[in-house]
């Protein structure tokens, strides 16, 4: 038993490494193509100070929602119900923060807040082995008409408030270098290949950021290290991968998938303070727009991992960000970009022998080359359906290398000793 794990840590440190070799590399490849792109088509906003922090404000939340779906499913249950969570944590971090002036009681508040929506998903799926898409779906419909009918009974009375929505919420304290633009700031507007790029990425991550997204980013490390570089994060995916194993070797798996589940929900609750509380200044009804099913998305683009989460987050950040700030041009000149993806996707699946599936990436690149040379500009409404059609077309290209944990989406219960 030693000798085989004296051979086999140094055979798994390799892969690590290799791994992170592959996510450095495609980063760094996405990122000279999209400042070819900038350069090819003129669009130097896509890559701009003001882009990029849209990005950050609009991936935060969809990273929190994939953070928790990662911490869930990892235990081995699928959290469906992450937009609830997190409608859960708007509604209460609104509230807190409202009546007591403080936002970060309003922040401790959300969190509470999508803790109790995990803590229903674990009582439903762990205590009573309900299905979990079933327990998840009925907690999105819950927490709709629960948070409609607290804020009748809270909000409508109340000045600037109503049915759908809180009065003015107290800010976060933003947090920042604001001599990184000062220092960059001439670099950035030179749009030169690469460098302004950089400067300009620079800048929008270290400029006006509110403490909350320092805050979020910052777990992506600790989640990391946790799940993978300590014993209970060793038990906790264990519970996920075969729980019977688990279990007989002492690790109390409903404990762990409870643990998972509370964390799950705060998470996604951090995240719906965020939209309340740093992406607006007031509750609104429906103001999760659906990030929590792209936050599970992300974190599936990411092979239940945190690093390949945070890409996901971040591209769908992107083109949300590209959309809201009515940048169509630069959403145009993504076909490009697309299309180039799609050559390299092409070029590897013939590598490995799927020549169905590499003639199939050609042929959508050359119809994207096509569209982006015969128009100008995109349709409204795809600009606005952009995120969402990122959403499938980054899983549909995914599916082929995603690992999920073995046991995920099983009603698992104790043997009778």
């Amino acid at each position: 038993m030693s000798q085989a794990t004296t051979v086999g840590a140094p055979q798994q440190e390799d892969n690590r490494a290799r791994h992170r070799w592959r996510v450095l590399s495609l980063v760094a490849a996405g990122f000279v193509a999209l400042s070819a792109v900038r350069i090819v088509t003129g669009q130097h906003t896509i890559t701009s100070p003001g882009t990029i922090q849209a990005m950050l404000a609009f991936a935060v939340p969809i990273g929190l929602a994939g953070l928790g779906g990662l911490w869930a499913e990892r235990s081995g249950v699928i959290n469906i119900g992450l937009e609830g969570m997190m409608v859960f944590g708007t509604w209460f971090g609104a509230f807190a923060a409202w009546t007591s002036g403080n936002p970060w009681v309003g922040l401790a508040a959300g969190i509470l807040g999508g803790m109790l929506g995990g803590l229903i998903h674990a009582v439903a799926t762990v205590g009573f082995g309900v299905d979990h898409i079933v327990s998840g779906v009925a907690i999105n419909i819950l927490s709709v008409g629960a948070m409609r009918y607290l804020s009748v009974l809270y909000f409508v009375e109340a000045p600037g408030g109503g049915a759908g929505q809180s009065p003015q919420l107290p800010e976060f304290p933003t947090v920042g270098a604001p001599f990184v633009a000062g220092a960059l700031g001439g670099l950035a507007e030179r749009n030169w290949f690469l460098l302004s790029d950089a400067a300009g990425v620079v800048i929008g991550l270290t400029t006006g950021m509110s403490a909350i997204t320092l805050v979020a980013l910052l777990l992506l490390p600790v989640t990391y290290y946790l799940l993978w570089h300590s014993r209970f994060g060793l038990r906790l995916r264990s519970a996920g991968e075969n729980p019977d194993a688990a279990e007989s070797l002492g690790v109390n798996v409903y404990a762990y998938k409870y643990v998972a589940l509370l964390t799950s929900g705060g998470l996604a609750g951090m995240g719906g303070v965020f939209l309340a509380m740093v992406a607006s200044s007031v509750y609104q009804e429906g103001q999760t727009g659906g990030r929590g099913y792209i936050g599970l998305a992300a974190m599936i683009f990411g092979n239940w991992r945190p690093g390949g989460l945070a890409m996901g987050a971040g591209l769908f950040g992107f083109t949300d960000a590209l959309q809201v700030r009515g940048q169509g041009g630069a959403v145009h000149a993504l076909l490009l970009l697309l299309a180039v993806v799609l050559v390299a996707v092409a070029a590897r699946q013939w590598s490995r022998g799927n020549r169905t599936a590499a003639v199939v990436s050609l042929a959508v690149a050359g119809a994207l080359t096509v569209v982006y040379t015969v128009t100008d500009t995109v349709p409204e409404e795809l600009v606005i359906a952009s995120p969402y059609i990122t959403t499938l077309l980054v899983l549909s290209l995914a599916s082929q290398r995603l690992r999920p944990p073995a046991a995920i989406g099983r009603a698992w219960r104790r043997r009778a000793s």
